[in-house]
């Protein structure tokens, strides 16, 4: 978001206050108890500014839209800048931060803790999280996950596969393409996914490299990318994607591609990625922040990710009926220790140029 827009959207957010009826209230039953006490303290500040959360991605816009309806007179400022370079706005702007909450892939969250430029705050739910999930202070949390799946199209590939051993069998021949796991978060998890599903674990990656290096040995590798590559998905240039579930979904379900697409979790095992929220230390808004993640982590919110096909991190919270049966329960995937996966990124760039491009 550039200087101008981002003021423009502040000044917005100002005229609201300005002109909010004095009789606005919080009405029904709260969420979690003190929910009304702090909508009432949010109120008064007026705005929450949500770094990192382009309305495309993860249902953010419905996200938005629940939020504003349910707590009048607190505006909604956000951007779209990426993970790392959210850590880094964050860090030249520690002296006076401009963000109350900054949403990113969960590694970019352990540097931003390590940076010290987040607060410790735990939200509602925050205890129903499992460990790996969360920082222990909750400098950082889990709001959802993405799952690896087999994004098949499936006018392309006459037998769907649904097991990382399908993958290597001589039919899919230049058929599977993936991300590049040096230079992306997704290729990582698939590292991670592949691991799991041919005998490893977070602490033994090298199955999942061994296995991405047979896959190519095979001749059964189109090609591998730097970016995601949903608009060549959708346009059918791709007839195996090892990507993320939501994509999938989000082809079938929204962008019309219906039954043309089939959505695979390997049934050996697959892995999910955690996607993390923190309070900014000093934000300009802390009452309106902390009503931001409450309400993105209380069932209502985790709800609302479901909907956008991207896996709630809160354990238990019933999906809508209107995905319910498009994001069958998968017990197979297992959630990463993002602080482990961290530690590996090293030896999978490595053991990955080796085994893959020969290097």
């Amino acid at each position: 978001m550039n200087r101008r827009k981002f003021l423009s959207g502040v000044a917005a957010a100002s005229l609201a206050i300005a002109i909010s009826p004095a009789a606005w209230a919080f009405e029904g039953a709260e969420l979690y108890a003190g929910e009304k006490a702090l909508y009432e303290a949010a109120r008064k500040e007026g705005l929450v500014v949500s770094f990192d959360t382009g309305p495309t991605w993860a249902n953010w816009a419905n996200q938005f839209k629940a939020f504003q309806k349910r707590y009048p007179g607190v505006e909604m400022v956000y951007n779209d800048l990426g993970s790392a370079a959210t850590v880094v706005a964050l860090d030249k702007a520690r002296n006076r931060p401009q963000a109350d909450t900054a949403y990113y892939f969960a590694a970019s969250a352990l540097d931003a803790a390590r940076a010290g430029v987040v607060d410790g705050f735990k939200p509602v739910n925050f205890d129903k999280l499992a460990d790996p999930l969360r920082e222990a202070e909750g400098r950082w949390f889990t709001i959802h996950t993405l799952s690896v799946a087999f994004l098949v199209n499936t006018k392309l590939v006459k037998t769907v596969p649904q097991s990382w051993a399908d993958l290597l069998k001589p039919e899919y021949k230049n058929a599977i393409v993936y991300q590049d796991p040096r230079s992306t978060g997704q290729g990582q998890v698939v590292a991670f996914a592949a691991a799991f599903g041919n005998g490893g674990s977070m602490d033994n990656v090298a199955p999942g490299i061994d296995y991405l290096g047979k896959l190519t040995k095979a001749g059964n590798v189109l090609r591998t990318v730097g970016t995601t590559p949903y608009a060549q998905f959708l346009k059918g240039e791709i007839p195996i994607w090892i990507g993320y579930e939501n994509d999938g979904l989000k082809a079938k379900f929204t962008d019309g591609l219906g039954d043309g697409v089939s959505v695979v979790i390997p049934k050996e095992a697959s892995a999910a990625a955690p996607y993390a929220i923190s309070l900014v230390k000093n934000g300009p808004n802390p009452n309106a922040g902390k009503l931001w993640l409450n309400f993105i982590m209380s069932d209502e919110g985790q709800k609302i990710f479901a909907e956008g096909y991207v896996r709630p991190a809160v354990p238990g919270v019933s999906l809508p009926p209107s995905v319910a049966d498009k994001m069958p329960a998968a017990p197979q995937v297992q959630a990463m220790d993002i602080a482990k996966a961290t530690a590996k990124k090293a030896e999978i760039d490595a053991g990955w140029a080796k085994a893959v491009l020969g290097q």
